[in-house]
This record gives C-alpha cells, sequence and structure tokens, in this order.
C-alpha cells in the first residue's frame, strides 16, 4: 500500500470499528465488518491496494481447506 496513517490515526481507527463492533452485537458483527469494508473499497477506487489489503487480511486465517 502507498501511504500509511500516522500511528496516531491507526489508533483511532482501532478504536473507532471495536466500538463499532461493540455497538452492533456479535449477532451484526460479520455484517457490520462487511459493509465497512465494501464502503471503504468503494472509496478507495484502486483495485490494486484493495487486493492487497485482502491477501494480508487473510494471511494468518485459518479454513477447513488448509487443514
Amino acid at each position: 500500500m502507498t501511504e500509511e496513517l500516522a500511528f496516531e490515526d491507526f489508533e483511532k481507527v482501532y478504536d473507532l470499528v471495536a466500538l463499532a463492533i461493540d455497538d452492533a452485537g456479535a449477532e451484526q458483527e460479520a455484517l457490520f465488518l462487511s459493509k465497512l469494508c465494501l464502503t471503504l473499497a468503494h472509496n478507495i477506487k484502486d483495485i490494486s491496494i484493495i487486493e492487497e489489503a485482502i491477501a494480508i487480511a487473510k494471511l494468518d486465517l485459518r479454513t477447513e481447506m488448509t487443514k
């Protein structure tokens, strides 16, 4: 990714997302995160950045297929 947020801004994003997840509740957490990702992707407008973010997010995930 080309530009990074300042550390203070990154911490603020973390806090905002954590609070929004808490507000959404466990039953709507996945829906909230999906909507957030799609909204951010719509605003990024650069598919290579989106592809890189998806790859990074998948790095430590385990699925049934990898077992």
